[in-house]
């Protein structure tokens, strides 16, 4: 059965809107069948208030695209703002560019961050290629054959040359085409086509790949897939596809007499909504340049193609690709990741990945744009599995006790385990709950104070005993026995979790720091990914080997082998003919 086929949708997800409302009025009306002044209508009160689930709160940055906000209004929740709320009170941060590795560490269980760190390796032009190559000569061209090859300039220039100018010594064969992308760009801004390396010229550091001569052409016209795929972790690896995407047309036919000719080469909404044909009424196309994956597949349907095998390496694609950066993502928890891959399918129904896209654009440029993005970003925040006890954003006050005592501690306890006798509190003092920077932070009053007063006797003074701990030579940490002062604080910060040592400071240790935070895209059953949400579909992992292979570091040889064996199994002999059928009428 194929991955793309269709399931029911869960009707609950046209609910979400008006949840708050009904919760809140069936708590109303339960309220009012209470007698008032007996004890259980008290009771029963705080536990209806506690029941009851206050809006989710999204917060955007300026760059966010509009739609985003739009859909989470849609869907009940509010905006955060900072002059009224909590630094912690939201539940969702969204933004354009990575966040910093401190706003990964301080993230709470509440709360979901929609990038991971780190994923530039493969959404930039350059590193991808240079990730591709590394995992190619590692585990075969056969298996990582679904890329061009890739000099990226100036730093291959000799290689290139070397390259262009091999081919055409070779007697009777044609000259290669080839296509120079800057590395940082999108949209497809500063793009060249060429074949004689006159017409090459750059400015900027560049990658320059084989052109795909062959590409499967609709009508005449090329396209290519745009593919979200949803990384809701990297540890373990945890990879959704998307069914419905978006099929994106040059709006000009293809030609290869015409390599300036950026509306029959490029198939780049933000070039095509411009040319001259985009609002024409093309033939099979229609007017416009986007189709969606729904109607492609029965387009290919309706010419008698079976595209199961296509799909299928097309998730092929994407695992692997996957698979080139994750032993390198830092561990982190509460994020999600949406990529757009962008894939082109030759004549032989060879799909070929041509780049991978960070915060693919969710402009609504057209209709097709609204029936594939708006879906898309409803199914992004029920594949974020909110709950009740994130509704409330609970704990708000503890944890941010929690944050302020574990900054104190890493900056006076990064040299050494050894405690402080200054962090002491006075016996009669306030407990941290009251007040939990100033009461952490208080001196013994009967104590002289650090570096202000004097003192006839030197060897009791704070600073005296600070410099005595540092030149004490360092035992092993399992031999220093506690002091007061540190299990006080450990008793402070056990009200609501254990102890993390974090440093806050960019150190190999920050990278390392392991959080207790239990990841949102489990079953609440089982204990693994969901199989399905909304139009999300699991892809990775797909057997119980390569779930085990992904758990606790990433396994590659063994997730490699899995994926060998799916291969084989899927390339049965009556897939393994080519579908030489004609699309053009």
């Amino acid at each position: 059965m194929s991955l793309w086929q269709k399931v029911g949708h869960n009707s609950q997800n046209d609910l979400i809107c008006t949840a708050t409302e009904e919760i809140s009025t069936a708590n109303m009306a339960g309220s009012r069948s209470r007698r008032k002044g007996s004890k259980s209508y008290t009771a029963a009160k705080h536990a209806d208030l506690r029941r009851t689930a206050s809006p989710l709160v999204f917060r955007l940055h300026n760059s966010a695209p509009a739609v985003v906000r739009d859909i989470l209004l849609e869907r009940g929740w509010i905006e955060y703002d900072e002059h009224e709320q909590d630094k912690e009170d939201w539940n969702l941060y969204w933004r354009n560019y990575p966040f910093r590795m401190t706003d990964h560490r301080s993230i709470k269980p509440w709360q979901r961050l929609n990038h991971h760190p780190e994923t530039i390796r493969i959404t930039r032009k350059d590193y991808l290629a240079r990730h591709l190559k590394r995992m190619k000569g590692v585990y075969g061209t056969n298996l990582y054959d679904f890329s061009p090859a890739a000099f990226i300039m100036p730093n291959d220039y000799i290689k290139f040359i070397t390259e262009y100018t091999k081919e055409r010594q070779i007697p009777g064969k044609k000259p290669s085409y080839w296509i120079c992308k800057p590395v940082d760009r999108s949209r497809g801004r500063g793009i060249l086509i060429f074949q004689d390396i006159k017409d090459f010229v750059y400015d900027c550091m560049v990658i320059v790949q084989k052109y795909v001569t062959n590409p499967l052409l609709i009508s005449g016209y090329k396209w290519d897939l745009r593919l979200y795929v949803c990384v809701t972790s990297f540890s373990p690896l945890t990879i959704y596809t998307y069914e419905e995407g978006l099929v994106r047309f040059a709006t000009e036919k293809f030609d290869l007499e015409s390599l300036d000719n950026i509306y029959a080469h490029l198939t780049n909404t933000s070039i095509n909504k411009f040319g001259p044909s985009y609002r024409k009424d093309k033939d099979v196309i229609g007017s416009g340049c986007k189709w969606t994956f729904s109607r492609f597949r029965a387009y290919l349907h309706s010419r008698n193609v079976d595209d199961v095998h296509l799909w299928q390496r097309i998730n092929h694609i994407v695992i692997l690709t996957l698979l080139a950066i994750t032993p390198s993502v830092p561990l982190t928890f509460n994020c999600f990741e949406l990529f757009g891959f962008d894939i082109l399918v030759d004549d032989k129904m060879k799909p070929w990945l041509l780049e991978v896209n960070h915060s693919p654009g969710l402009r609504l440029d057209c209709p097709t744009d609204a029936i594939v993005k708006r879906r898309l970003l409803h199914d992004i925040v029920d594949l974020l599995n909110y709950k009740e006890n994130d509704h409330l954003r609970k704990h708000k006050g503890a944890s941010r006790r929690i944050s302020c005592f574990s900054r104190s501690q890493s900056l006076l306890t990064t040299r050494a385990e050894d405690s402080l006798d200054f962090l002491a509190c006075e016996k009669g003092s306030k407990s941290a709950a009251t007040s939990p920077c100033s009461s952490l932070l208080r001196i013994n009053k009967g104590a002289p104070l650090y570096g202000r007063l004097g003192s006839a006797y030197p060897k009791t003074t704070l600073t005296s005993q600070l410099r005595e701990r540092m030149n004490m030579p360092k035992t092993p940490p399992q031999s220093k026995p506690q002091s007061k002062s540190k299990q006080m604080l450990r008793t402070s910060h056990s009200m609501c979790e254990p102890v993390q040592s974090v440093h806050w400071f960019s150190s190999p240790e920050l990278y390392n720091y392991k959080p207790s935070i239990p990841p949102y895209f489990l079953s609440d059953k089982d204990r693994k990914p969901f199989p399905r949400v909304g139009d999300f579909v699991l892809i990775f992992p797909f057997n119980e080997a390569a779930l085990e292979a992904s758990r606790n570091g990433i396994n590659v040889k063994s997730i490699i082998q899995e994926i060998h064996k799916l291969m084989s199994k899927e390339l049965q002999p009556e897939q393994k003919k080519l579908n030489k059928r004609l699309f053009n009428p």
